[in-house]
């Protein structure tokens, strides 16, 4: 098995990255989508958001706000950490089961927003950045995802910098590029992915 650790600052384009290591075949762990689940209504990881944050952040059907939640983590580093101490543990342990289910020879890639900021990279094989411009990223979380400029520019500041996710990279792929090239870059990756988990198996 290759441990692979996917990371790129938001608006970077990793999740079409990761779609297309799906495609080659690449079992994907998906943190944001975990994250989701184990706050999910009836969770013990919701009941925990909600003991530390109050019933504020929690839509009139039960289930969280998550618009709302984010406002007031990416403006308070304090309240950021706190809800991290919350949700991280219980990822971990989702991750670890779903990563003890693939087989002796699969590339398991770890889609992890915070790989950088967390100091993960050791956890991994293979560490693979996806990279944008700032201005590339910004522009895809107003136009594509209705953010503020505002808003986009906190989650930005809150995460690493470029050059401190390109320090821990084994692996970049340059996401200012037309699709095409973004799928042929992807298949030069998991040409040599492949190789690394057939010797390792």
């Amino acid at each position: 098995m290759l441990k692979v650790g996917l990371t790129g600052g938001i608006g970077a384009g990793k999740s079409e990255v990761s779609r297309l290591l799906v495609e080659h075949g690449a079992v994907l762990i998906d943190a944001d989508r975990i994250a989701r689940e184990v706050v999910a209504p009836g969770t013990p990881g919701l009941a925990a958001v909600v003991e530390a944050f109050g019933r504020d952040v929690l839509t009139e059907g039960g289930s969280l706000d998550r618009p709302k939640l984010g406002s007031i983590v990416f403006a308070d580093p304090a309240k950021l950490a706190a809800l991290n101490a919350i949700v991280h543990p219980l990822v971990g342990e989702r991750s670890r089961a779903l990563e003890e289910a693939a087989t002796e020879d699969a590339v398991v890639v770890h889609d992890v927003p915070l790989l950088t900021e967390n100091g993960l990279a050791p956890l991994y094989d293979v560490v693979i950045v996806v990279d944008a411009d700032p201005a590339t990223q910004l522009d895809r979380l107003v136009r594509l995802r209705g953010m503020t400029e505002q808003d986009a520019r906190a989650r930005m500041t809150a995460q690493a910098t470029r050059e401190q996710r390109r320090d821990i990279a084994d692996v970049v792929i340059d996401n200012d590029v037309p699709l095409e090239e973004l799928r042929a870059r992807v298949s030069e990756v998991w040409a040599e992915l492949a190789r690394a988990a057939h010797a390792s198996s």
